[in-house]
């Protein structure tokens, strides 16, 4: 099952459509993807800007033999149910259901219907995602390299067990936001400083991107990276003790865990 030949995504918001985007980019035709989006103006968006076909529940799953659930938590009781009926062992069920245990749609399932669960994130849409997968009870290697497949196609993938899922979930599932709401305020610094808004932005973003490219190329922890940008004495010693003054690091590890808590919270209001 590694190589997927027909691929059915439930639920077109930002995660379905980044995938939906980075798949059409990569191998995948709009002959072997399909989506299912409940609301109307939504779905026709998807359609008119993609050219994927919008089938209903019922339709998507007959077309499909992998079905990728991308619907909100909330939502993920009525699809079950609506599924039900018409899946079983021959179908593959990856869900990127933010929190949801891969236990709880295995008991809403037909016995024996293998369920990869995924934590992906939005820079999917510049095939730069960084998504982790685990496998539930029924689901095999051959579920897993397919899951890899269909991932990989927009960003890295590893795999790891589910009882880490919701670390996952806050460190890289939420993670985009965390460097643009840093680089947000980065930009706001630079304006107060005198720059103009868009000089500024250019500055951040480019600085942003040398910095991920030395941290993902260069080997060398990113404490080590950080003392070489550092010198005795300098503006860089004197930004970083503000940083530590008010307490940076402890804020941002604080909000890690409560996005852990969070999500952990999801799956358990829906079991």
């Amino acid at each position: 099952m590694s190589r997927i030949d027909s691929l059915a995504i439930f639920g077109g918001g930002k995660i379905g459509e980044a995938l939906v985007s980075g798949l059409l980019r990569g191998e995948r035709t709009i002959d072997d993807l399909v989506v299912c989006e409940r609301h109307a103006d939504r779905a026709a968006y998807l359609s008119e800007t993609y050219g994927v076909r919008s089938l209903s529940t019922v339709d998507a799953a007959a077309a499909a033999q992998v079905l990728l659930i991308a619907v909100k938590p909330q939502d993920i009781a009525s699809l079950l149910e609506d599924l039900a009926p018409h899946v079983g062992a021959h179908h593959l069920i990856v869900s990127v259901a933010a929190g949801i245990p891969t236990a709880r749609i295995e008991r809403a399932l037909p016995a024996g219907t293998p369920v990869v669960r995924v934590m992906p994130n939005t820079p999917a849409l510049v095939d730069q995602a960084m998504s982790a997968i685990s496998p539930g009870t029924h689901a095999e290697e051959r579920h897993l390299a397919a899951a890899e497949t269909i991932l990989a196609s927009v960003g890295k993938v590893v795999r790891v067990p589910e009882v880490h899922q919701d670390a996952v979930t806050a460190l890289s599932g939420s993670g985009p936001a965390y460097f643009f709401f840093l680089v947000e305020a980065m930009i706001d610094a630079g304006i107060l400083l005198g720059l103009p808004r868009a000089v500024a932005a250019d500055l951040i973003v480019q600085t942003a991107l040398g910095a991920a490219t030395m941290l993902r190329d260069s080997g060398e922890h990113p404490v080590q990276l950080r003392e070489a940008v550092t010198s005795p004495g300098g503006t860089t010693i004197a930004a970083i003790r503000e940083l530590e003054r008010h307490g940076v690091r402890h804020a941002l590890i604080a909000a890690i865990e409560a996005a852990r808590d969070r999500s952990a919270q999801l799956g358990r209001e829906q079991m």
